[in-house]
C-alpha cells in the first residue's frame, strides 16, 4: 500500500468562513460561470499544492463513488 500524502484531517482554522466565502463567490454566477469558477479554484490549488502523486490521490479520492473510502 502506497503511504497517504494528502492530509484529509480537518485542517481548516475557520471551516465556517471559508463556506461561506466559496458560496459568495457562487452567489450571482450562473451554472456556467460557478463551473468555470470552480474549474479555477481547482487549477489555482492544484498549482499551489504542485506535488503529482499528491494530486493523484486527491483525484482518487474525489473521483471515488464512496466519498468515506
Amino acid at each position: 500500500m502506497t503511504p497517504q500524502r494528502l492530509n484529509t484531517a480537518p485542517n481548516f482554522s475557520d471551516a465556517d468562513a471559508f463556506y461561506a466565502a466559496l458560496t459568495d463567490m457562487h452567489r450571482d454566477l450562473d451554472r456556467d460561470q460557478s463551473e468555470r469558477a470552480n474549474a479555477r479554484l481547482v487549477l489555482l490549488l492544484a498549482n499551489h499544492i504542485g506535488d503529482l502523486d499528491t494530486l493523484r490521490e486527491a483525484l482518487a479520492i474525489a473521483g471515488a463513488l464512496d466519498p468515506t473510502s
